[in-house]
């Protein structure tokens, strides 16, 4: 119900990924909530958010430019929209790695009517020459449009109608200052508790004429790693195999049974992910262990590993990130069900070299 426009290819295919594809893509369009008093989480940003947009409406001015970080899937392009739709204007979109640029974006920002919500997803990957000319724009609603090459070189002031631009990053780190200091209003958003999750599943269900109990509904609330987007996935692979296995009803037992068939386990883990932990603790006892000889074993690239497995690992406290390497802490022996070294079960989070 709640998503965004995503940018990683090798998580893509990923059952429990974050990236949306094509399908994602088409379903979230009809799952979309319209406006603020249906977007389900994110309790703290939907209050100030509000307040910023009524704000705006009441002086009759366009709404402060607005930056939303947080992972794939949590609802940056849906409030991107929601904001459009609250101030009756309508919404152009578009990304950072399509305006190479300052031109790209010259084109864009002329185009723009009074008003207008300017959506640009992955705002830290533009480029350098087009995010200092969204410094002006953002600012004076003007950019400086250089016409010709050399000592001719003229810059021709191009005046823009009041907008709003919402950005939106993965990776709020890597927007310079100038950038950043720029916003009006930035919000940051969090992983979903299970019991929002459930509320997603149950509006997603009857919007797709889908019926599922409530034990179902926290079935895959649970392996949805806190992620509307995977929740809404899972959901509708549950429902395939409920119409083919079963009755078309999820409970849970048809939930756990659908989902044990695309290998995603109670905590969310899949195929990648138990192949990491499983490598980490079976030929490497547990680690430290460096991130390449470890994506060697596991027969996958460093890259998918380091950027689509571990970070969902680490935040689950089943893998930590040492300066000697990769180390498995206590919570992913027991998850695997393997005894682990009496080094890690007593809790030094490292293993003894010298086995005392």
């Amino acid at each position: 119900m709640n998503w965004d426009d995503t940018t990683d290819d090798s998580a893509a295919e990923r059952l429990v990924g974050a990236s949306a594809d094509r399908e994602d893509q088409a379903v979230e369009a009809a799952l979309r909530p319209k406006d603020l008093d249906e977007f389900i989480g994110q309790e703290k940003v939907r209050e100030q958010l509000d307040l910023v947009l009524r704000a705006a409406r009441a002086r009759g001015a366009t709404a402060d430019h607005v930056l939303l970080s947080g992972a794939p899937g949590l609802g940056k392009t849906t409030l991107s929209m929601i904001i459009a739709a609250e101030m009756g204007a309508p919404i152009r979109i578009t990304s950072g790695p399509a305006i190479q640029h300052a031109g790209d974006l010259a084109a864009i920002l002329s185009s723009l009517q009074e008003g207008e919500v300017l959506f640009l997803d992955e705002i830290h990957r533009m480029s350098r020459p087009a995010e200092e000319m969204l410094y002006m724009a953002m600012e004076d609603f003007r950019v400086d449009v250089i016409v010709g090459k050399g000592p001719g070189a003229t810059a021709i002031p191009l005046e823009l109608p009041p907008f709003t631009l919402v950005g939106a990053t993965t990776r709020a780190g890597l927007l310079p200052p100038p950038l950043r200091d720029r916003f009006g209003f930035t919000a940051h958003m969090e992983f979903y508790e299970p019991a929002e999750l459930e509320r997603v599943i149950h509006r997603s269900a009857n919007l797709l004429d889908v019926e599922i109990g409530a034990d179902g509904a926290a079935e895959i609330a649970g392996r949805s790693r806190g992620t509307p987007r995977i929740a809404n996935r899972l959901l509708r692979r549950v429902r395939d195999y409920a119409q083919v296995k079963a009755d078309g009803i999820i409970t849970r037992d048809i939930a756990a049974a659908a989902l044990k068939v695309y290998e995603v386990d109670a905590r969310g883990l899949d195929r990648l992910d138990r192949g990491v932990l499983e490598a980490l603790l079976k030929l490497f006892g547990g680690g430290p262990v460096g991130l390449s000889t470890l994506a060697v074993a596991v027969g996958e690239e460093r890259e998918t590993v380091e950027e689509v497995a571990e970070p969902f690992l680490v935040r689950e406290g089943l893998l930590a990130r040492t300066p000697r390497g990769r180390v498995a802490t206590p919570a992913a022996w027991a998850h695997l069900g393997l005894t682990p070294p009496r080094s890690v079960s007593t809790g030094n989070g490292q293993q003894d070299l010298f086995g005392t």
